[in-house]
């Protein structure tokens, strides 16, 4: 089609849209809402709380060890559903694509979309695509919308943090967000440097399902879990005592961390989930998580405090105390 490249034609919304639908969209996302080619999904009716999430995705590379800007749209919605304690449901996805954007990379892009949605049990029922000039944006922009089901009686919102309560991760933190850095960057480390980027509807709903005391869902994505953890202190009005040497990381990750003079605790990650439990029931919590292959080094670290409510100390290695805010600014630029 067009010598293998995105054309400003392919936004006319004539035949050249029509096939790059057919041939490429359609191809990879089809479903019975999709196909229909109407101006809107009628989807049906659902006499239930409703969850609804927006999100744009701009990542500098497209194409990164453990992804690309296509499955991460679609990780990072499903898991912003999930942190609700919603099901996941409906995807819509709107593409800004820049003159002269290989077709190819398109296709891969549709393709990890695609697997993605089924990975994460939801369909992506309606899109947009349009085509701006050369210069005008970078490849490819990526807006994505989302609607979950919430059970009745399920409340794991922000401010629902209670004193006592335990703090558990799935896993290593800062993956993704030093990982996106060192690509776009050129730099090499030792060992393999891969991001998180993951849906979580499937180890999230085993956590909920198995009516453990889950006070709290929060997946830790731009400004890592120092920030996700500084709104939660916020929210709920406790405080929060992390505890750094059982915060797992990967070796990799730590170095990359110290030679760049980066904060893990700031650094993105786009698998993970934050979650606060009640005291009683983190050890079977935590032996559940392990379990599941998004959450085999997932751990304990931290507890919530009836003092310095609205903020989040840090226990350090060799037993000192600081204070760990909010970020201020953007640490790592376009890793989402």
């Amino acid at each position: 089609m067009f010598n293998g490249k995105i054309t400003l034609d392919h936004g006319s919304g004539g035949q050249a849209s029509h096939e790059l639908v057919q041939q490429i969209f359609l191809r990879y996302f089809d479903n019975e809402f999709l196909s229909k080619m109407d101006d809107s999904a009628v989807l049906p009716l659902i006499n239930s709380s409703l969850a609804m999430t927006t999100d744009s995705y701009v990542v500098d590379p497209i194409f990164f060890p453990g992804g690309d800007i296509g499955s991460l749209a679609v990780h990072g919605t499903v898991n912003d559903l999930c942190m609700q304690g919603a099901i996941p449901l409906y995807i819509t996805a709107g593409l800004i694509l820049e003159e002269g954007f290989p077709l190819h990379d398109l296709e891969k892009i549709a393709r990890s979309m695609g697997q993605s949605a089924q990975q994460g049990g939801v369909k992506i029922v309606a899109g947009d695509t349009k085509v701006v000039p050369r210069g005008h944006a970078d490849k490819i922009f990526i807006n994505t919308s989302g609607i979950g089901l919430i059970p009745e009686g399920r409340d794991v919102g922000a401010h629902n943090a209670r004193p006592g309560d335990l703090i558990l991760i799935n896993g290593p933190i800062a993956d993704h967000g030093i990982t996106i850095l060192t690509q776009r960057e050129g730099l090499n480390f030792e060992g393999a440097l891969v991001s998180d980027s993951a849906p979580l509807n499937s180890i999230v709903g085993q956590i909920l399902e198995a009516s453990y005391d889950i006070h709290v869902l929060r997946d830790p994505t731009r400004g890592g879990i120092a920030s996700a953890l500084n709104e939660i202190a916020e929210q709920s009005r406790v405080g929060i005592e992390l505890f750094e040497e059982q915060i797992p990381i990967k070796k990799e990750v730590q170095s990359a961390c110290e030679i760049l003079g980066l904060d893990p605790l700031y650094i993105a990650n786009e698998g993970k989930a934050i979650i606060f439990v009640a005291p009683e029931h983190a050890d079977n919590l935590l032996k559940l998580l392990q379990k599941h292959k998004h959450g085999r080094r997932a751990a304990v670290i931290g507890k919530v405090t009836e003092e310095n409510p609205g903020r989040v100390l840090l226990r350090t290695r060799v037993g000192g105390t600081r204070i760990v805010t909010m970020l201020t600014g953007e640490q790592l630029p376009r890793i989402c």
